[in-house]
């Protein structure tokens, strides 16, 4: 009976290690697929790179746009009148802060969602809100610029309204229609500018959900 009972303790105990063995074979090859997957999760933001290289090129062409402008400005500045001139000088602070926001865009937008720029973090000409600015004061920045970028132009518009046009049906001309609504606009983004402000500043304060 001894000789039975060790038999099968024997038999029962290499049953076991058979079970364990299989699963932690199936634990590994379930981790396997896993870190895989994570991997290739992780690795997908490089596809991000794309977005950021064109928007790298298309701030290039862009500043080959302001030169022919500002071409255009500095061969015509004896031919304008006073308020053509501050017109044509909005029209280039415009595509000035326009280019700034371009660029914030592509170095917060890489360091957030990509990699740290390796090249910049030792430079000198390093600019002091890189790597400053998370996600959050990214697009308090995009808000900022998109309320300083419609001021500037609603008030080139402003400057354009002729003094002598005619009246419309109700006193209300289509220079005036379109003037109303970028005024509208205008202060769409300074109040959402306000709200999110307002709103991250309540998220960052002490048990307010940070």
């Amino acid at each position: 009976m001894a000789f039975g009972n060790s038999a099968s303790n024997e038999g029962s105990t290499q049953s076991v290690n058979e079970q364990e063995s299989k699963h932690a074979a199936a634990t590994t090859k379930e981790s396997g697929i896993e870190q895989m997957l994570e991997t290739l999760i992780f690795n997908a933001r490089w596809i991000l790179v794309v977005f950021y290289f064109l928007l790298v090129v298309s701030l290039l062409a862009f500043a080959a746009k302001f030169v022919t402008v500002f071409w255009h400005y500095i061969t015509h500045i004896f031919e304008f009148a006073e308020t053509e001139t501050l017109i044509e000088v909005l029209g280039i602070v415009d595509m000035t802060l326009l280019a700034n926001l371009i660029l914030i865009v592509i170095f917060s937008g890489y360091e957030n969602f990509v990699s740290v720029i390796g090249a910049a973090v030792e430079n000198p000409d390093r600019p002091k809100w890189m790597g400053e600015v998370d996600f959050a004061g990214l697009k308090l920045k995009l808000i900022g610029s998109m309320v300083a970028l419609s001021g500037i132009k609603l008030l080139g518009v402003f400057l354009s309204i002729p003094d002598d046009h005619s009246d419309g049906p109700g006193g209300w001309t289509t220079s005036d229609t379109h003037l109303a609504w970028m005024v509208g606009i205008h202060l769409t983004f300074v109040f959402t500018g306000v709200f999110y402000a307002w709103s991250e500043r309540l998220a960052h304060k002490p048990g307010g959900g940070h």
